[in-house]
């Protein structure tokens, strides 16, 4: 297939999967229209038992190693704001972080493959996943039990760090680990003419919001990132009453496990002996996340050899705490996550966001070439 046949057939799926947007587990819709564009093209899509989300394989015709290529389906709870005439026809959903380049793109890799599949020396799958914005989505697949016999996978994410035509890869790190903490007080609540009636939650909770920003200021090597911000404070609802409960929440965000297991315990720590100290009850709820990605030395330099041979850039990506459910399946199978160049623009989940789509055909090509030439090495 031509680059230009290709990139008009991608150009035309990526403005449907961009004007309708489905929340992560809500993909319906878009995990119908994958599965309709695979089997025009005679792809075979695996039984998985996935309620949102696709899985496909192309078999070469020799057996041999399993390579996975992943994107990702689910849009964002925003209100687009771009001018694009394929904008979003949903309100408050839109795709602000790519993922209907990284479906429209993998889409395409699908389509090379399908005509190269003689070349192929094993097995290519490629994972349509469903729910990464939820952090979780990732688990679907792996409970799924559709990558059990995956030797190496590289997965894509767009970039509006660098222009088209450019990769972002770098070995280790590239996003963080993920971690919610909710936190539940527990005072008594009394007239506000009268606090020393009462145990005042919403002191006990500024308190702990003070204390919670110390802990990477004054506890954690500079050297170390890591992010703890509270984004989510509530208590009360009238001028002239303490409340009995207060709650706040947030997010954690660290590269090293030691620190991620430290800042859970700190704020264990904290939020027990601040509670103490106004009287009052507190509890808190940890909700582990993905893991810091660690993109595979060997894997990261064969994706670099492969770009290079491509003509494409090679970029150090800029690091970034933030988070990608694709780690949980690095913590079993070796790889490398990539991001691919879509155009300087606004940043990820803003409601201006967009990606150049000049960059589909390239990407569906490098990662055609990436699954082809990773089967044939793996012995």
């Amino acid at each position: 297939m031509s680059r230009d046949r290709l990139q008009k057939e991608l150009e035309e799926q990526f403005q449907w999967f961009h004007s309708h947007p489905e929340l992560s587990y809500e993909e319906y819709e878009t995990t119908k229209k994958i599965k309709e564009l695979l089997k025009a093209h005679d792809i075979e899509i695996l039984d998985a038992p996935l309620e949102t989300g696709v899985v496909a394989v192309i078999r070469g015709e020799e057996k041999g190693p399993v390579v996975a290529l992943r994107s990702d389906i689910d849009a964002l709870p925003i209100q687009e704001e771009t001018t694009l005439p394929w904008k979003s026809q949903t309100p408050n959903k839109m795709h602000a972080c790519g993922h209907d380049f990284h479906t429209t793109a993998i889409y395409g890799t699908a389509l090379l493959l399908k005509e190269r599949q003689k070349e192929i020396k094993g097995t290519i799958k490629l994972l349509f996943q469903p729910a990464e914005e939820s952090s979780l989505g990732a688990l679907k697949v792996i409970e799924a039990k559709a990558l059990d016999d995956v030797d190496v996978i590289f997965g894509i994410h767009s970039s509006s760090q660098f222009p088209v035509g450019t990769l972002g890869i770098t070995e280790g790190n590239i996003t963080a680990a993920v971690d919610t903490f909710q936190i539940k007080i527990k005072g008594f609540g009394t007239h506000g003419a009268h606090p020393d009636a009462g145990k005042d939650p919403i002191i006990a909770a500024t308190a702990l919001i003070n204390g919670l920003q110390t802990i990477v200021s004054r506890n954690i090597n500079p050297f170390d990132p890591a992010v703890i911000s509270v984004t989510h404070l509530e208590a009360g609802n009238t001028w002239n009453v303490i409340p009995e409960t207060a709650f706040l929440e947030g997010t954690v965000r660290t590269l090293s496990p030691k620190t991620r297991a430290y800042i859970e315990k700190r704020i264990r720590e904290q939020t027990e002996f601040i509670g103490k100290a106004y009287g009052v009850e507190a509890e808190v709820i940890w909700i582990a996340g993905p893991p810091a990605t660690d993109n595979d030395p060997e894997w990261t330099e064969f994706a670099r050899e492969i770009a290079r041979k491509q003509g494409l850039g090679i970029e150090k990506p800029y690091p970034s705490l933030g988070g990608e459910d694709f780690a949980f399946y690095q913590q079993t199978i070796k790889g490398s996550f990539i991001q691919i160049g879509t155009g300087e623009t606004y940043p990820n989940h803003h409601p201006k966001f967009e990606v150049d789509p000049a960059a589909l055909s390239i990407a569906a090509e490098y990662v055609a070439e990436l699954g082809i030439q990773a089967a044939a090495r793996i012995k």
